[in-house]
């Protein structure tokens, strides 16, 4: 494949055929590969050359909220909007990145100390470099990539994680990173290479990968979990540190996803980077106060409530008393019973129950998990509260998801009468938050595929 073969839109939809059965179409997707193609020619890169490309999904997060990172488990789904990224080879260390729909562009080289400034886009694509630089030694080959993207910037729907998971995909392809033994001892699989992907964005090391700063936010695997072992028409549950697979669980038949984007911007880098940081660092709090009195070892929240019947209530204990530290103690019992419910009581009950086409019990579920958010969890803004109310006003299961602290909000509809939906959500929703809405965005998808690579062949 080259880039001059990436600029006939009609040839790219026909390796598309088949891929997006919802509200997204593969001429759509074909026209921003195109474009992508375009805008690397322009900048100079031979069109005869060999390129790769790549669809790279946003996500859905359906239930599980901020329960990765503390080794809890979480119902997702890819999403059909995401990032398209074409690239081109370079020989030598620099990576130009493209923003096609910004008109910017960031160029640096590869070295383990790369300076990568905070705040801006280039935050993204630059971490993965510079952690490839560090993981995978002297002698990385750079590359031209160019993206755009239909999903919605800072609207929780994980557009800079799939960003990053595209400038990886790009620069792995490349330099053939699959083929080293420093790889191979570590990534063999999928839910593997998602696991190293959220430690490139959260800076932990990964085996004996080495870490550095990450991108700022201290999160969990979910979103590259979503984007790279998603299966279309399907739920995905997983747990977490380790990632493992649990189940696929099927979309009742006739039944979609609709998205709101509150206008609300959840950047994880951005202002939320602070209260989202304290989200986490409650669960990281909670485990050090766990160790300090017992005197145990463990490492995720999900493996102290493990350790024994009783440890629950012993952990309720230890926290009333803590005195030193950070976070008041009545925060950090909330923050536990927080995760007690979503990661125990909820997730998967709500798998049980939609596995079982009972989706009443989903959606009795799903109303739980979206109240103890608010009022445990305590990541919503009165914009994503409102949004999922007008959801289940008119019978729609639906939650908000993410990171919190703005964002966007799922709810599940009948495909016939979607549209309809559609328009009386946002037609609601503005009535309420009339300046939000002026920014807000409301969308259909179905559950779609993890990402993929565009083969001359149509395969994968």
């Amino acid at each position: 494949m080259n880039l001059a073969s990436l600029l006939d839109a009609e040839a790219v939809a026909s390796l598309l055929a088949g891929r997006f059965a919802g509200g997204e179409t593969a001429e759509q997707k074909a026209l921003l590969f195109a474009r992508g193609a375009r805008a690397l020619a322009n900048a100079g890169v031979d069109g005869q050359g060999k390129a790769c490309a790549f669809f790279v999904p946003g996500r859905v997060e359906i239930l599980g909220k901020h329960t990765d990172y503390a080794g809890g488990r979480s119902m997702v789904a890819a999403l059909e909007r995401g990032f398209c990224i074409v690239a081109h080879p370079r020989t030598d260390a620099r990576v130009r990145v493209l923003a096609v729909e910004l008109d910017e562009t960031v160029d640096c080289e590869c070295v383990p100390e790369l300076e990568v400034p905070h705040g801006t886009w280039s935050n993204y694509p630059m971490t993965v470099v510079r952690r490839l630089s560090r993981n995978f030694g002297a002698g990385l080959q750079g590359a031209d990539i160019a993206f755009l993207s239909d999903l919605p910037p800072a609207a929780g729907m994980s557009s800079s994680s799939a960003l990053m998971v595209g400038t990886y995909l790009a620069l792995a392809e490349h330099n053939r990173l699959a083929e080293r033994e420093v790889y191979r001892r570590h990534i063999n699989e999928p839910l593997e290479l998602a696991a190293y992907l959220g430690t490139i964005e959260n800076g932990q090391n990964f085996g004996a990968l080495e870490g550095d700063r990450g991108v700022g936010t201290f999160g969990g695997s979910e979103d590259h979990t979503a984007m790279l072992c998603s299966r279309a028409g399907q739920f995905g549950q997983f747990s977490y540190c380790p990632a493992r697979f649990e189940r696929h669980i099927a979309l009742p038949d006739g039944y979609m996803l609709a998205l709101g984007f509150s206008g609300v911007v959840a950047e994880k880098t951005g202002a939320a980077q602070a209260q989202y940081n304290r989200a986490s660092g409650l669960v990281s709090a909670i485990v050090e106060h766990w160790c300090e009195t017992t005197g145990r070892d463990e490492i995720y929240l999900a493996d102290v409530l493990a350790s024994s019947p009783q440890a629950a209530d012993q952990l309720r204990d230890i926290l009333l008393q803590a005195k030193d530290g950070p976070f008041p103690a009545a925060d950090l019992v909330t923050r536990l019973e927080h995760f007690v419910c979503e990661n125990g009581e909820i997730v998967g009950p709500a798998g049980d129950a939609l596995a079982a086409g009972d989706l009443a019990a989903f959606g009795r579920l799903v109303d739980r998990s979206q109240a103890l958010t608010t009022d445990l969890l305590q990541n919503q803004v009165p914009q994503t509260v409102a949004l999922a109310k007008l959801a289940r006003e008119v019978g729609a299961a639906a939650s908000a998801f993410g990171a919190g602290f703005g964002g966007s909000v799922w709810a599940l509809v009948e495909m016939g009468a979607a549209d309809r939906f559609l328009v009386d959500w946002a037609a609601a929703y503005g009535r309420a938050f009339a300046p939000e809405a002026q920014r807000a965005g409301f969308y259909l998808s179905e559950a779609g595929p993890a990402a993929f690579a565009l083969e001359a062949t149509g395969t994968t």
